[in-house]
């Protein structure tokens, strides 16, 4: 019998080139924001609730999603719709800023420091060329 996937939304936001990664909610590495799908949101009003909860950004998220990845955690599987983001603002202060940090890296170097093989795909698929 199949399982069904949760469907999750993440969002890589881009500012001078670096990707904004925050610490993971348990605090052994580093991941891009990310939530479950809520019903009556679409995706991208989820990137940018995702950026904002955990990384204090805020910006523009392009319409077309960069791509997906799966993954499992304690035995559920989940589906990541992800999307790229202009980064506009910065803000001092965020809802999870308290136990999350931020740091901006190169996508390279940000590929190489997540877990999600499918996640890290996408970072490499971004080229310093087309980060604006």
């Amino acid at each position: 019998m199949a399982r069904s996937l949760v469907q999750q939304v993440a969002v890589i936001p881009i500012r001078d080139g670096r990707v904004c990664m925050v610490m993971s909610r348990g605090g052994k590495g580093l991941v891009v924001p990310k939530g479950r799908l809520e019903v009556g949101r679409t995706a991208e009003q989820m990137a940018l609730q995702e950026a904002w909860e955990e990384a204090g950004i805020l910006g523009v998220v392009h319409r077309q999603p960069l791509g997906s990845y799966r993954y499992e955690k304690a035995g559920t599987r989940f589906e990541v719709v992800t999307f790229r983001m202009n980064v506009i603002t910065v803000e001092k202060s965020w809802p999870e800023s308290s136990w999350r940090t931020r740091h901006w890296l190169a996508p390279a170097k940000a590929a190489s420091r997540v877990r999600a093989r499918g996640l890290g795909r996408l970072l490499r698929k971004l080229r310093a060329s087309s980060l604006e």
